[in-house]
């Protein structure tokens, strides 16, 4: 998978959409014990077994990869979605979970703009046709929903750096602020955005984003729960401010988003049931 993705085909497939949307119950049963931390979180802290421990992340290069999904993995994948629903909102799928705030029609990928605004010095309104011509990568990354479960499969899409360059935040610029098409909305440290493992997600498995998973441009975090992961994105602002996300506002989670320890549920991998360490899940 080294190496620059190949020009992106214009075929939607099918992507997960994984906002944490869990609640209380729901995490705690993820978790292996509690432990101490700020207002408003719960986080897992309990030493995972040792056949969890996760593989050495792979290096820090834009093109970085961890290692395919087995055939027997890919074996579960249910068949491709070719048909536009009219409104998206939550569904159970045993393969794919999707969570939104509000049900909302699919956006329009003729008319859909990228609004970049806020202490930059080139704020611009970016087409998809725009932002697929920019630098591409890819790399297999594991999608970890606060409700337990999760699923891996290979994004694509461009770095932090490539909006860098054309938008040129201040140097004031600290956090960055992501509004989605139902009303959610999600904020990151410039930081945090400029971590090589940091997808701007238009693809998945080489095809398009469906509108069900977050298309036309999604996040990928692969260090942090789903919430982080902002779906449908319409409108990026660089602010000097930090602060909580939408879920972080109105449920029990953390700011910051950072996989704890604990358990997980891979969709992918049906039936299985895994202990993990925290941070980026690389073991499976």
């Amino acid at each position: 998978m080294d190496g620059p993705l190949t020009p992106l085909t214009r075929r939607r497939f099918v992507v997960l959409g994984l906002v944490g949307a869990a609640t209380t119950l729901l995490e705690a049963a993820c978790q292996v014990s509690p432990s101490p931390v700020p207002t408003k979180t719960i986080s897992p802290t309990a030493s995972p077994e040792p056949s969890a421990t996760a593989a050495p992340l792979p290096s820090s290069t834009p093109q970085a990869t961890v290692p395919s999904p087995t055939a027997e993995a890919v074996a579960t994948l249910p068949p491709l979605s070719q048909t536009r629903p009219d409104i998206l909102k939550n569904r159970n799928d045993p393969h794919y979970n999707v969570r939104y705030v509000n049900p909302f029609p699919p956006v329009d990928h003729v008319t859909w703009r990228l609004e970049v605004a806020g202490l930059v010095d080139n704020p611009a309104s970016f087409s998809l046709e725009d932002v697929l011509d920019w630098p591409q990568m890819e790399q297999i990354s594991r999608m970890k929903c606060v409700e337990c479960w999760s699923f891996k499969a290979k994004w694509g899409g461009f770095q932090y750096e490539a909006l860098a360059e054309r938008v040129k935040p201040q140097p004031k610029a600290t956090h960055v602020r992501f509004d989605c098409a139902d009303g959610y909305w999600e904020i990151a440290s410039v930081e945090k955005l400029a971590d090589p493992r940091v997808v701007f997600v238009l693809s998945m498995n080489d095809n398009l984003l469906l509108d069900e998973y977050g298309a036309p441009l999604r996040l990928m975090f692969p260090a942090k729960y789903g919430y982080k992961s902002a779906k449908a994105v319409t409108a990026i602002t660089f602010t000097d401010e930090g602060g909580a996300g939408y879920w972080s506002t109105v449920g029990p989670y953390t700011a910051h988003g950072d996989i704890q320890p604990g358990v997980d549920f891979p969709q992918d991998l049906l039936g299985e049931r895994k202990r993990i360490e925290g941070g980026e899940i690389a073991a499976y």
